[in-house]
């Protein structure tokens, strides 16, 4: 029991060291690349990728997913997004992205006039919340934000966040030692199909995002093939 307790102290005391040390996003300096490999209930259908550029101090991370969903050789679902995250001096600047999803179009772009944020987007127009961050999910800052945006359609999602805790997990034969958390939507009111509900591994040291996974018509995960 005491060791118990003990252990969940020292997750907790690195849990938060980790929110005050390396929120900015200069500590994935080293990170070049990350390619997930996704799966639908453990079928793969396609990759998501990160590109991080640098010019000194400022960050342009591009991102681009594509994936499809066949059965029996037919495509029923088909999804395409790039979207284009940039920092200055290691604070959020913009964002934007272009969505085809099927035959539907969607579309994001943040940016900043004097002190406030705005979106416009296919979902939602007009201002962003004060604490909010980009639902790319790379940043481990996202733990700590009341909400995200989302990355395909401008829509405010308000989340809690809960601290699972310590794991060991296994992806493509690597051992990591990971940091769990839950992601769901405050808003309890929401339909189903609205509620944020995902969990989410980050590598303990690195702070490097690891796998995700939820429930959505299937049981969808994202998995860590390749970094740089």
């Amino acid at each position: 029991m005491i060791k118990k307790f003990l252990s969940l102290v020292i997750i907790f005391i690195i849990y938060s060291s980790y929110n005050s040390a390396f929120a900015h996003v200069l500590h994935y300096k080293n990170l070049n690349e990350l390619v997930f490999d996704l799966y639908r209930n453990n079928q793969f259908i396609g990759q998501h990728t990160y590109l991080f550029n640098r010019d000194g101090q400022n960050l342009i991370v591009q991102n681009t997913i594509n994936f499809e969903i066949k059965i029996l050789g037919i495509t029923l679902y088909k999804y395409f997004a790039k979207g284009q995250e940039l920092y200055i001096d290691g604070k959020f600047h913009s964002f934007s992205s272009m969505t085809k999803q099927n035959k539907k179009e969607k579309f994001v772009k943040i940016y900043k006039n004097k002190d406030q944020f705005f979106i416009e987007g296919s979902s939602y127009k007009g201002e962003a919340p004060k604490d909010f961050i980009i639902g790319t999910w790379w940043n481990h800052l996202i733990v700590k934000s009341n909400a995200q945006i989302s990355a395909a359609s401008g829509r405010i999602i308000e989340q809690n966040v809960k601290f699972i805790g310590k794991e060991t997990i296994k992806i493509n034969n690597e051992e990591y030692s990971a940091l769990r958390f839950h992601f769901f939507s405050s808003d309890p009111s929401l339909s189903k199909d609205k509620k944020l509900n995902i969990n989410v591994w980050y590598d303990e040291k690195s702070l490097m995002w690891l796998k995700a996974s939820f429930d959505k018509d299937g049981y969808w995960e994202y998995r860590l093939k390749y970094f740089e």
